[in-house]
């Protein structure tokens, strides 16, 4: 069964196709675990329409962010931080000075997609946040293997969409700051959703086809990411926190 993650602060949130489980560390060591039914927003377009696949599924995990509180409260998302709170806020502020600014659209975009993810970037320098993405990784891929330990990078990591993420995105935008003033923000609503979308399927390809030149192209500088700064080497405490989830998931699952 394919399974998805994202690291917490102080845990992992893991999903499968119907599921999800969640467990996480308080300051005392206790383990505290949570699990429930995904949110499924407008599946017979999720299967029917590939380029839509990719909003969905983010708006999917979205939606599932609050179940997950109110079922774990003790759960910190890797976005409650008040640093990387305000890093949103300026790179936002700032991202949108760039574009009225008279940079070429090019260097306009190309800069906003830098600044997009400096938050990301700083959230991944909390104190245990890689370590337990490392441990999401772990659990998954053991389980995955048949029980043969995983290393802590895997294929389907978000970081893979990086690349296809930035050129779609830029080329989106590009094309939405040619458009008139007073339809820009529904053309760049449009380009990002497009961009997501498109994304999606070419990682969804990737995953397909790992071998593929042009897919260990793509898959390169995600997985350089994760090999040297996304991801830690984790614990075993860590470890048997993601498994908690893991097999809280699975568990609904089967």
């Amino acid at each position: 069964m394919r399974l998805g993650g994202m690291a917490l602060q102080n845990g992992v949130l893991v999903h499968g196709p119907t599921a999800w489980g969640c467990a996480v560390r308080d300051e005392s060591g206790t383990l505290h675990v949570a699990s429930g039914r995904k949110p499924r927003l407008a599946p017979a377009v999720r299967s029917r329409v590939p380029v839509l696949r990719g909003p969905i599924a983010l708006a999917e995990a979205f939606a599932l962010l609050p179940m997950v509180r109110r079922a774990l409260p003790q759960a910190r998302f890797p976005f409650e931080r008040p640093a990387v709170l305000g890093a949103i806020a300026a790179s936002t502020i700032t991202a949108r000075r760039l574009r009225r600014s008279r940079l070429s659209a090019g260097a306009r975009e190309v800069t906003a997609g830098a600044l997009a993810l400096l938050p990301a970037a700083l959230a991944l320098r909390g104190p245990d946040l890689a370590a337990y993405h490392g441990a999401e990784h772990v659990s998954i891929g053991t389980y995955e293997a048949g029980g043969t330990p995983a290393p802590k990078e895997h294929p389907r990591c978000g970081s893979q969409l990086i690349a296809p993420l930035l050129t779609s995105s830029l080329a989106a935008n590009v094309a939405a700051a040619k458009a008139p003033p007073a339809a820009r923000g529904i053309a760049r609503l449009l380009g990002t959703t497009a961009a997501i979308g498109a994304s999606v399927e070419v990682f969804s390809w990737m995953t397909r086809n790992p071998k593929h030149p042009v897919a260990r192209a793509l898959a390169r500088p995600g997985f350089e990411l994760q090999r040297r700064f996304s991801t830690a080497e984790p614990s075993s405490a860590q470890i048997e926190v993601a498994n908690a989830a893991r097999d809280a998931c699975l568990a609904l699952e089967r």
